[in-house]
This record gives C-alpha cells, sequence and structure tokens, in this order.
C-alpha cells in the first residue's frame, strides 16, 4: 500500500466505468483519436450521464461521512484520456459533487501501471485488457459489464457479492473440477476441509472492506458482503474455515450447489458482484452491476 494513503481504502477505476462515454468511444472507434478529440473538447460543459461504477463510488464517499477524522475511502481515476480530452470527465465529476480529486490520464497508454503505483485495492474499468494487466500485477480487478439494472444510490448499506474459486480464493479447487468432475472436487474438499484455501485475487480487497466494516457496530456497519458461490455441502466446510482463518467476517454466504446466481444476488439486494465465469456474469447483469474478473482456470 502507498505510504501517502496510511489505512485507506483505495479504489480505481476508469473514466468508462464511472460515466456513460458510449457516444464518444464510438466516434473513437469510427473516426479515430483526432475526431475523437475534437468530440471531448467541444462538448467538455456538457455533463456525462452516470456509468455502471456511479452508483457505487456515491455510497463509497458517502461512508466518509460516518467517520470523524480524515476520510477512510479514497476514489482514483485512471484514465486513457489526455488531460486535454479529460477536462469533460473532471467538469462532470465537479457537477455530481464527488470528492475524487486524484487522477492519472495516460494519453492512449494502458493506465493499469499506476494502480499499484498508487496502492489500490480495486481497479473497475470496461477495458478487459487494463484488467487483466492489474490482476496479473497482484491488483484485485474486474471488467464491468453492461447491466439492464440502473438505479440511484441510496441511504442503504453497500453491498459487494463475490464468488469463491478464483475471486476470493485460488483456482486450485476449481481445477480440479475442470479436469476430474464433480465427484473428485467434492471428495477433495471434504479430505482437505480444515486446510485453509489460499487466497485469490480479490483476498486483500475483501480483508481491506473487512478493516472498514470493523470501524462500524455489525448493526450500523454502511458495507454488507456476501460469498455467493456454486458450492454446496460438504464442500461448504473448508470455505468456512478458510474465512476463520483469515479472520475475516462475511456478512451472508449462498451455497447454491449451481443455481444461477441472478436472482439470489437480486434478493440480497446486491450493489455489484465479481465472478470469474462468464457464465455466472451474463446470469447476474439483468439484475445487479456485475464485474468478470478473468482469472483463474475459467478464462485460460
Amino acid at each position: 500500500m502507498s505510504a501517502g494513503f496510511g489505512n485507506k481504502l483505495v479504489i480505481a477505476l476508469s473514466s468508462r466505468a464511472l460515466f456513460n462515454l458510449d457516444d464518444s468511444h464510438q466516434v473513437f472507434e469510427k473516426e479515430g483519436l483526432e475526431a475523437y478529440a475534437r468530440y471531448q473538447i467541444e462538448r467538455e460543459d456538457e455533463v456525462l450521464a452516470p456509468g455502471e461504477a456511479f452508483p457505487i463510488v456515491q455510497k463509497l464517499l458517502r461512508i466518509n461521512d460516518y467517520l470523524e477524522g480524515d476520510p477512510r475511502v479514497e476514489i482514483l481515476l485512471l484514465s486513457r484520456n489526455s488531460a486535454d480530452t479529460g477536462l469533460r470527465v473532471f467538469n462532470s465529476i465537479e457537477h455530481y459533487g464527488l470528492n475524487i480529486t486524484r487522477a492519472a490520464f495516460s494519453g492512449g497508454e494502458s493506465p493499469y501501471r499506476y494502480v499499484s503505483a498508487f496502492g489500490c485495492h480495486l481497479f473497475l474499468s470496461t477495458d478487459a485488457r487494463d484488467v487483466r494487466s492489474a490482476l496479473e500485477n497482484g491488483v484485485a480487478a474486474a471488467t464491468l459489464m453492461s447491466s439492464s439494472s440502473r438505479y440511484e444510490a441510496d441511504d442503504s448499506p453497500l453491498k459487494f457479492a463475490f464468488d469463491g474459486d478464483a475471486v476470493l480464493f485460488s483456482d486450485e479447487s476449481e481445477q480440479i473440477f475442470k479436469t476430474q468432475g464433480l465427484e473428485a472436487f467434492a471428495k477433495n474438499e471434504k479430505s482437505s476441509a480444515k486446510m485453509p484455501m489460499t487466497g485469490g485475487p480479490f483476498k486483500a480487497f475483501l480483508a481491506a472492506l473487512h478493516g472498514l466494516q470493523s470501524e462500524f457496530s455489525p448493526h450500523t456497519s454502511p458495507i454488507r458482503t456476501a460469498l455467493v458461490t456454486a458450492r454446496s455441502a460438504p464442500a461448504h466446510e473448508r470455505v468456512i474455515r478458510t474465512l476463520r482463518a483469515w479472520n475475516v467476517r462475511i456478512d451472508e454466504s449462498l451455497f447454491l450447489g449451481g443455481l444461477a446466481k441472478g436472482a439470489f444476488l437480486k434478493a440480497y439486494g446486491a450493489d455489484v458482484f465479481f465472478d470469474d465465469q462468464q457464465l455466472h456474469c451474463d446470469s447476474a447483469s439483468p439484475y445487479v452491476a456485475t464485474g468478470h474478473v478473468p482469472h483463474g482456470v475459467a478464462n485460460n
């Protein structure tokens, strides 16, 4: 963690995750960088519409209002824009009253290399290449999918939902399932029930969330977490013992035994869900903002 941020929870996101830049991106795709730059500069006083991550960012920043002292949540902007074309983004940030003051504009290059320099716990983007690069550099990252579920941030707790294998945990068990089948997977998890799993790409982010949660009582915390996994008994025991060994609290755990996750995420009221498998992400995205984590055997 970058020393300059102390014990803050630090989250970086791309400008296309924070705002809806579909129109300008189409200009870039069809007409090139010069036309894109002209398009943005001509419209730099036009406020951008919220993107997939916008309500999540509003709730994250609101957490700072609940705690005394210095802010405990820092949101950073990492963008492929230049500072010149990014002025519209900062004008929109100011319009919505978002306390985002730090940014890196990489002028067409991938901005992922600044994720580690800033000491980020999480990087959210719509660019799968940048997300993969961040994951390869040891930072939790997800590609935000387009969702038909649009909502306004309210005063309810910010609810994170995570898949288990290849997200919170390593993909070692999932490799057994993929190569040897369900029976071998269940046998391995039962025999290894008391052996904690190694951490996956989101372990450090979950630990940072838990640290922030610990500053509130369980009944007043503005953050809730849920594990939403395809596992079922007897494979549940190893999950429980692993989280216990990590000394990390998960508020809710859903062991679905292969059922589609979308309806359960809606019932939980998730603000965002992270999963490594595209199938589960497709199931979830009509109900909740969804981040695909391109990690592990399912993405090889």
